[in-house]
């Protein structure tokens, strides 16, 4: 199916229709922020999953129970998504934990008013393109990935869903109020998880001891989030999305682009990412 059947046009990107309702869009744009709230922005498949393990471990102070008793898109919901307004967020008791994909410049007018804290988490635009290149292939509601070239041009053009992996990352990067907001990235997860853990919890105010810090470095390794249910989206119905072709937790590494992009498909993604992130200052891990 096209991206006609299966998207909708929303601000300027795609979304898929299936899981974007208008309804769960009016819903966004109404919804009222608190100071207190805490939300995770990623551009897709650069690690909102590992952070909806995370931070409600941090929040919880380690208490499995947070991520053990709830799906993760319950636990910590996409604000954009379907299950929202289903959720009676409003009722939740501070802080209240949410994600999104959407683009700085697409957040509804509570954001800017009320400024809730924001844990942006970027990752290689290579690893990126790999993940979403064999997660589009297991789900029904996306347009499928077609010949790797074929997806490659989509990507880099932001003819995906939720655009340009440039203009959400540039767009985040510029965003005010940068005592509110931290950056961080997917390979910093990987190199250092306790370290990044610790950094955490210090910008979310919660005080951990050592002892909790690594309890929830350790339930935060790939392979134990692989392993629980709650996180790995094996109950998602297989109508929505196939694991059997692809794991939605399928390695958790970073530099797996090398072993997905050829040659000249490498160097033709690095003249684009110089030519587009050029102004950029942030000096970025993969850099």
């Amino acid at each position: 199916m096209t991206e006609a059947e299966l998207y909708t046009l929303y601000k300027g990107v795609y979304l898929p229709s299936l899981i974007h309702p208008p309804e769960s869009l009016r819903h966004y744009e109404d919804f009222t922020f608190r100071p207190e709230d805490i939300l995770i922005v990623t551009y897709p498949k650069s690690g909102t999953t590992w952070m909806q393990e995370i931070v409600p471990l941090i929040m919880s102070g380690g208490d499995p129970a947070s991520v053990e008793s709830l799906p993760n898109w319950d636990r910590v919901p996409w604000l954009e998504e379907s299950r929202a307004p289903i959720l009676n967020l409003d009722q939740r008791p501070s802080p209240r934990m949410f994600a999104t994909h959407f683009h700085h410049s697409m957040m509804p007018p509570s954001f800017f008013e009320v400024k809730p804290k924001v844990i942006y988490v970027m990752r290689n635009p290579k690893d990126v393109f790999t993940s979403a290149f064999h997660y589009y292939g297991t789900t029904s509601f996306l347009v499928k990935p077609g010949p790797q070239s074929e997806f490659l041009h989509k990507f880099l053009n932001g003819e995906v869903m939720f655009g340009s992996w440039f203009d959400h990352v540039k767009g985040w990067l510029n965003a005010e109020n940068k005592d509110r907001l931290m950056y961080i990235s997917y390979e910093e997860l990987i190199m250092d998880l306790k370290d990044s853990v610790s950094r955490i919890s210090q910008f979310l105010e919660k005080s951990l001891d050592p002892d909790v810090v690594e309890k929830i470095t350790d339930r935060c390794l790939f392979k134990n989030m692989q392993n629980n249910n709650m996180s790995n989206y094996s109950l998602v119905p297989t109508e929505y999305m196939d694991q059997t072709k692809s794991k939605f937790l399928r390695k958790g590494i970073a530099g797996d682009w090398k072993n997905q992009l050829t040659e000249a498909e490498a160097e033709h993604f690095d003249a684009v990412y110089r030519e587009r992130m050029k102004d950029v200052k942030y000096k970025f891990v993969w850099d």
